[in-house]
């Protein structure tokens, strides 16, 4: 199922049978307040537990972003603008060379951080991302922080 972006409604969609759920905003196209999908990422994972597999999308455009989302529990990103702008820019070749820059970052990243492996990254992950505090613009209610909204990542 896409979409979830609540931990009550990734608890459901799993109660209802889906093994599989991707957590996105949509682009925050319908409305810009709507929590980052690497904010809640972490609780929706927490919610349904390391069974169930997590494709995270929004904002993903360089290896960084791909491995936060991987480190705070994804199991997959989609990186639908490096391709979109690879594609505009060189055809094939440009998607092809978007999708080499992605890998050596995200190899980047990963060296940096000491991990190896994509599952070492998966275990160790939470532990090695700084969280920055949170800010009002955060939440979009007053119950949010409640619900597994807001806290941002850097």
């Amino acid at each position: 199922v896409k979409g979830v972006s609540r931990p009550d409604d990734a608890v459901r969609a799993v109660e209802t049978g889906f093994t599989t759920m991707w957590v996105s905003n949509h682009g925050a196209r319908q409305l810009e307040t709507s929590p980052a999908t690497i904010d809640i990422l972490p609780s929706i994972r927490e919610a349904v537990g390391p069974d169930v597999e997590i494709i995270m999308d929004g904002g993903v455009q360089r290896g960084t972003d791909i491995c936060k989302a991987l480190a705070l529990g994804a199991d997959s990103v989609g990186v639908g603008k490096p391709y979109l702008y690879g594609l505009a820019a060189g055809g094939t070749e440009g998607v092809i060379k978007a999708y080499d820059i992605l890998k050596v970052e995200l190899d980047r990243a990963m060296g940096l951080l000491g991990t190896g492996t994509v599952d070492d990254l998966k275990k160790r992950g939470p532990g090695l991302i700084k969280r920055r505090g949170a800010s009002a613009r955060d939440y979009p209610d007053r119950y949010a922080y409640e619900r597994g909204y807001g806290g941002g990542v850097i």
